[in-house]
């Protein structure tokens, strides 16, 4: 059985600990394993209608959504909000993931 496919919401301040996801995944001494639904190219567009039509076909291809949530993150509600929308209305497992104390 395949892995849950996993999309994971942060706000571009805290992509160092998304990177570090990343590196626990490709690590084979570490026991943490996700198949990723993230965006693998920069979106070259301003334009928001666009970026949330992208960001809601990787989000409906996840069972999973985790939100990272940083000193930030309740400022961020143009996308980071939204992208937990999208994750609840599709009815994905949220595991939220708090990066502030």
């Amino acid at each position: 059985m395949g892995l849950s496919r996993t999309f994971v919401g942060f706000s571009s301040t805290d992509i160092k600990y998304y990177r570090l996801m990343q590196a626990w995944n490709e690590n084979i001494n570490i026991d943490f394993d996700f198949a990723d639904c993230q965006l693998y190219d920069d979106i070259n567009s301003e334009g928001e209608n666009y970026i949330k039509s992208k960001c809601r076909k990787r989000i409906n291809m996840a069972g999973k959504f985790i939100p990272s949530i940083g000193e930030d993150t309740r400022y961020k509600y143009k996308y980071v909000r939204w992208e937990a929308e999208v994750a609840i209305e599709k009815g994905c497992t949220i595991i939220g993931v708090n990066l502030d104390g």
